[in-house]
């Protein structure tokens, strides 16, 4: 019987929130996902040694006079790890919650003996707003802008080997009209939070070594280029510039080895390039090369193949320096009239997608990769192909998840409708466009460049020099930026963004076009009323409009996917706003047009476009193939209507019925009788398939449920029967098959892992996300409870947020909530248990989840060990729960008195 169960929960928990039971969380394997570390991912043995700088910095967020200086008094500082937020949220924290302004990070290490001989350099991946770095008390850097890489060179700062060291960072995110964005954020629809929020690296180089491309600030150069000339199925040819820096006091001659193989460390070379160059003390230079590669493994967004390229310099018959780089060999051209072409050969869906903003429940915008991981993951579940990065360059992880996902991605530069003619502004904006370049050149998934400012009233005299900004700093092929065709100087640009037009204006127009933002749909810029921005908890009803105002409609208003579909093939696609719910700084309320909460929690939409996917494309790294999904969770308030969304041909639909008191039996061949007052139905209808428009149409089952025959079915002990089946067929088959159950009472809490696939790293930054569900006891969600619960954990892991952000405890909305934990810098077990706040006899049980998180693959340099901070707010509730025996007895006496009484009602 308990194998029955648990295969019944498994089939039947509500799709719509992704929960998933204990019973299915041991189906998943667990997968290793690697990252990039300060820009590059490193090789052993090669005289670069890299450690992971996130763990023990002393946090205080104010002002602090003399911080900046070796010693200060900071005993009482906080102790936390990167990516660091200055301040935890509640889940809702539009309209200036967010606090702005000054904070303080200090990071005590010791350079030891091995560092001798040795150039040390400390790579943030990006430092929010206004940032001063000091280096042993001694000013070392600033750096004005929050989302791109900030380097030091702490050789050249006076760190020596055998000291002890500190170093002080000021991060104020208040607003500054002088660099991008320049808003103020009480004017912007996005919030950018505080602090040291994304990664912090620390690596040696010997005095040979490859350069950073950020750092070198070569046009064009700096680092290891990649490059594609051409590339088919047959052959492609890979051009590599790479820039060597000779630091040390004497000539050197050195062989340049580029090397291309697979990504398993035991793959042997494919094809290599060797060069040698000569250095003088002092000196630096770009030595270019080609490696041909004959039928060569090709990357795609639906078969996304990585390589591994190795560049190794050798001095003296001894490796000095090494880094790889995972590229993907692929060329993209955007032809007028066509659309677009992916390695020669012309791709012929829509590219669909959506934009993305780096902002998450609770922790803002410090998102841990694994997370930035998880939400490309997602995304491509569903089948959609590009995101467009809004408003900012993403976080390094996220690019790197995009290439091994098999997601094309738009790289925008920070700005937001604002502009400032003082000069310094624009100065920074084409810093910053020759930067995002630099750091994201090598990623296959880069489709397109966006260097202007969204949304923004620039000078023509800027959308020159922004274009040819990305055109200098990427010359030749395979480079494209894009601008909305009603800015200024739009004729320049390779790629424009507008609404879809007709063919006879593509034909003059001679370019491609994409539709940066769709969807959304205001009642006016001042109230925001949306029919797209729908809170999961409004209900079924509140979900499947906003799904069907995405999906297709016959009104006014944004732009549709059903309207994208029918557009000319000049038109490549369009990116839906937005993907998840965000916070935003000039509304009190959160954004929630995205297909997914704030914490990557399914509605409807996201079912809807996974029912756009092509059911018999399998792909490997990503969810594919038919889909099924029943848009009813069977509540007392749930529609009539049955919507369906589904790939597949036809669907089949069973319901159980109540008979008509006047009818005897039922004479409908696609009828069965259930006792002697109930019968099931089945109804096929098919998925309306378009040649154009939307591919595959919501299937709407007219009165389909009616929760008075549920009520009946229960009273009359068949509460079994209270379903919906829905199969999808194929070719005459079922392929996929959704049952969905009325949850009963609020009886048990469960608790499960948001993405049980990941193995969490004992880092000391990975976040790992779980979701507790109430349901009945036999699994199903109830969708209408508005239960508390309350968490606490035990072992290597410490619960994000507490009462004061309404983390823990946390109250329920459909039916579910969610848990953040961080884990420690040791690997072990983790052992988290969810139990209702307020406790009492009849209130759900508690569960109980177990994992582990695996030793870090990174070396730890730290000094400080940050202290858990996990509290139990229980109220320490004096009722104590009853058991199973206890409840049953009590409920069946209390079910026998209603029955006797309801009767005898009924006769009176």
């Amino acid at each position: 019987m308990k194998t029955i169960k648990q295969s019944r929960i498994k089939e039947n928990i509500w799709l719509c929130l992704c929960l998933l039971t204990l019973a299915s969380v041991k189906t998943f394997a667990q997968q290793e996902v690697k990252f990039s570390t300060a820009g590059f991912y490193a090789v052993p043995n090669s005289g670069r040694e890299l450690y992971n700088f996130n763990v023990g910095w002393r946090f205080y967020r104010d002002q602090v006079a003399g911080a900046e200086k070796k010693v200060c008094d900071d005993k009482n500082w906080d102790i936390v790890s990167l990516p660091h937020t200055v301040q935890l949220l509640p889940e809702a924290a539009s309209g200036g919650k967010n606090y702005q302004g000054p904070a303080w990070y200090r990071k005590y290490f010791h350079v030891d003996n091995s560092f001798a001989g040795k150039k040390i350099w400390v790579h943030f991946e990006a430092i929010m707003g206004k940032a001063k770095i000091y280096v042993n008390g001694k000013l070392a850097k600033e750096h004005l802008g929050g989302f791109l890489p900030i380097i030091i060179n702490l050789s050249d700062a006076g760190v020596l080997p055998n000291t002890d060291c500190v170093i002080s960072v000021c991060a104020d995110n208040s607003d500054d009209p002088n660099f991008p964005p320049g808003k103020p954020q009480a004017g912007m629809d996005f919030c950018y939070m505080g602090g040291i929020y994304r990664d912090c690296w620390l690596y040696t180089t010997n005095d040979v070594h490859i350069t950073d491309a950020n750092y070198a600030g070569v046009v064009a150069g700096g680092g290891v280029f990649v490059q594609y000339d051409y590339a088919n199925q047959s052959e492609a040819l890979i051009k590599i510039k790479t820039h060597v820096k000779n630091e040390g006091k004497t000539e050197q001659m050195i062989l340049v080895k580029n090397e291309l193989s697979d990504l398993d460390p035991k793959s042997a070379v494919k094809a290599k390039a060797e060069s040698t160059i000569t250095l003088k003390a002092g000196e630096s230079k770009e030595i270019e090369q080609s490696i041909k590669v004959d039928n060569p493994v090709l990357w795609h967004p639906d078969s996304p193949n990585l390589q591994k390229l190795t560049t190794t310099l050798v001095t003296n018959n001894k490796v000095v320096d090494a880094i790889s780089n995972n590229i993907g060999i692929r060329t993209i051209e955007f032809a007028a009239n066509q659309g677009l072409l992916i390695n020669g050969e012309l791709f012929k869906e829509k590219l669909l997608g959506v934009n993305r903003h780096q902002d998450y429940g609770y922790i803002g915008m410090a998102m841990t990769n694994n997370l930035h991981y998880s939400d490309v993951k997602k995304m491509r579940d569903t089948g959609l192909r590009i995101i467009r990065s809004a408003h900012y360059p993403q976080d390094p992880a996220f690019m790197d998840a995009c290439d091994q996902l098999g997601m094309f991605i738009i790289v925008a530069t920070p700005g937001w409708q604002f502009w400032n003619d003082n000069g310094t502004f624009e100065e920074l904006v084409l810093s910053d466009i020759h930067n995002m370049v630099k750091r994201d050149r090598n990623h296959p998934s880069v489709i397109m460049w966006e260097p202007v400012l969204n949304e923004t009233h620039f000078p023509a005299d800027f959308s020159r020099k922004a274009y040819e900004a990305v055109h200098n700093e990427y010359p030749g092929k395979g480079c494209y930026a894009a601008c909305d065709d009603i800015s200024k100087g739009s004729e320049l640009y390779d790629v424009l963004y507008s609404a879809p037009k007709n063919i006879e204006a593509y034909q003059k127009l001679g370019k491609c076009t994409f539709t940066r933002e769709f969807g959304d749909c205001v009642d006016d810029w001042y109230s925001h009323n949306s029919y797209s921005r729908v809170e999961a908890n409004w209900g079924e009803q509140a979900m499947i409009f906003q799904a069907q105002h995405y999906a297709k409609k016959n009104y006014e208003g944004s732009l549709t996917l059903d309207q994208i579909y029918k557009a000319p093939a000049s038109h490549i696609g369009g990116a839906l706003w937005h993907s998840f719910d965000h916070q935003r700084g000039y509304h009190p309320d959160p954004f929630y047009g995205g297909i997914m909460d704030v914490f990557r929690q399914p509605k409807y939409s996201y079912q809807m476009f996974k029912s756009q996917r092509n059911p018999k494309q399998k792909l490997s790294a990503a969810e594919s193939g038919p889909m099924v999904f029943i848009a009813n969770a069977m509540t007392p308030v749930s529609p009539s209507d049955v919507v369906v969304y589904s790939n597949c041909d036809s669907i089949r639909l069973t319901v159980t019925k109540r008979k008509d008191p006047k009818e005897q039996k039922t004479t409908n061949i696609n009828t069965t009788e259930v006792g002697k007052d109930f019968y099931t139905e089945v109804i096929t209808q098919p998925v309306i398939k378009n040649t154009a428009g939307l591919l595959s149409e919501p299937v709407v089952f007219k009165n389909a449920f009616d929760f008075v025959v549920v009520r009946a079915l229960n009273r009359s002990d068949m509460a079994d029967k209270a379903q919906i089946i829905a199969e999808g067929i194929i070719d005459g088959k079922v392929v996929a098959r959704q049952v969905q159950m009325p949850s009963k009472r609020s009886d048990q809490l469960k608790l499960s892992l948001d993405n049980p696939w990941y193995k969490p790293k004992a880092n000391g930054s990975d976040i790992v996300q779980l979701i507790v569900s109430v349901t009945d006891d036999r699994g199903y969600v109830k969708q209408l409870a508005n239960e508390q619960v309350e968490f606490t954990v035990e072992g290597e892991g410490e619960i994000i947020g507490d009462q004061i952000n309404g983390a823990n405890p946390v109250t329920v909305k459909a039916g579910i909530a969610p848990l953040l934990i961080r884990t420690t810098t040791t690997p072990g077990k983790v052992t988290v248990t969810a139990r209702t706040y307020f406790g009492g006899m009849i209130s759900p049980k508690s569960d109980t989840l177990v994992f582990y998180t695996q030793a870090s693959d990174d070396k730890l340099l730290f000094k400080d060990k940050p202290v858990k901070k996990n509290k139990n707010f229980s109220t320490n509730a004096s009722a104590k729960a009853m058991s199973d025996e206890e409840r049953n007895k009590l409920n069946k006496k209390v079910e026998e008195d209603q029955k006797f009484f309801e009767s005898t009602e009924k006769k009176h």
